[in-house]
């Protein structure tokens, strides 16, 4: 970990850029019933169920010391 941190913490150089790469899984949800509302107290009543549509992943991509990133 203490090299990483080490060439974080170099001056930018265009010869030899520092980029940054990242992935995080992501589980796409959709709710299995719509809300409702009280009409007697105005309470917004939601349930907790969801329904699973499958999962993707966001990609990042950074060049921190450019100014630099990228995510899809």
């Amino acid at each position: 970990m203490e090299d990483i941190l080490e060439v974080y913490s170099r001056p930018y150089d265009e010869r030899r850029p520092v980029v940054c790469m990242d992935e995080k899984p992501v589980q796409l949800l959709a709710e299995a019933r719509e809300g409702y509302t009280s009409k007697k107290s105005g309470i917004r009543y939601q349930d907790n169920e969801y329904v699973r549509n499958g999962t993707c992943s966001i990609f990042l991509s950074t060049e921190p010391l450019a100014s630099w990133r990228y995510a899809r």
